[in-house]
């Protein structure tokens, strides 16, 4: 089954152009020119969503948080900003990636393959977890509480997974960017303080527990 990309740019021919170049490769492409259509498409499950930034009413960003906690699927963001503070904005959004505008279609389907084979990967292992009664699910990429499933985003899930995978080590905000984002990502750590925060606000609100400890001056841990 060919793999689902919604492409949302309210740019008629930018996503005329791409649909064509990736129904070429074999891919399934939903299109949406605004907020309003992106949530209708959601429906289908897409694979990856291309998100312009700039688009108009609830812009890329406001969407991304929107639909973040309910999408974990990648998100890579297609813009012309190039600061660093929008880079920033967008990987605290939720977004996984940044393309700028203008870019090549061999580029932008190099980064699609990338995210789809890293996506592939995490989805193939079969282990499941257990941590004081939470369950892990690393094929399903999922968190359970006595049988109900707690939702994460998509980088919140990867750092459960990540601290739980390696439970007896810290790790500072530095070194989990690294790891979990990759070494050629764009964006700052901060976000990992931030995302840390909204796991242990699900955790608590569900389970009552704290499993993420803070070693002052050292970084992160799972709770042994």
């Amino acid at each position: 089954m060919a793999y689902k990309i919604l492409i949302a740019d309210d740019e008629a021919m930018l996503v005329d152009i791409l649909s064509a170049h990736l129904e070429r490769e074999g891919y399934a492409v939903l299109r949406a020119k605004n907020s309003g259509e992106v949530l209708d498409k959601l429906g289908a499950r897409p694979d990856l969503i291309a998100l312009d930034i700039n688009m108009p009413g609830m812009d890329g960003l406001e969407l991304c948080r929107a639909i973040r906690d309910a999408v974990s699927c990648p998100i890579l963001f297609l813009t012309a900003r190039i600061s660093e503070q929008d880079k920033i904005l967008g990987l605290q959004a939720g977004g996984d990636d940044y393309i700028t505008k203008p870019f090549s279609l061999s580029e932008l389907s190099a980064r699609i393959q990338a995210h789809l084979r890293r996506d592939q990967r995490q989805r193939q292992n079969t282990s499941l977890i257990s941590s004081h009664g939470l369950i892990v699910d690393l094929t399903g990429r999922r968190v359970e509480w006595e049988g109900t499933e707690i939702r994460f985003s998509r980088r919140e899930y990867e750092i459960i997974e990540f601290l739980v995978m390696n439970q007896n080590q810290i790790f500072d905000r530095e070194r989990m960017y690294e790891l979990i984002w990759g070494l050629d990502a764009e964006g700052d750590s901060r976000v990992i303080k931030e995302h840390i925060r909204k796991i242990r606000q699900k955790l608590l609100e569900v389970t009552g527990q704290d499993f993420i400890e803070t070693i002052w001056g050292m970084g992160y841990r799972w709770k042994k």
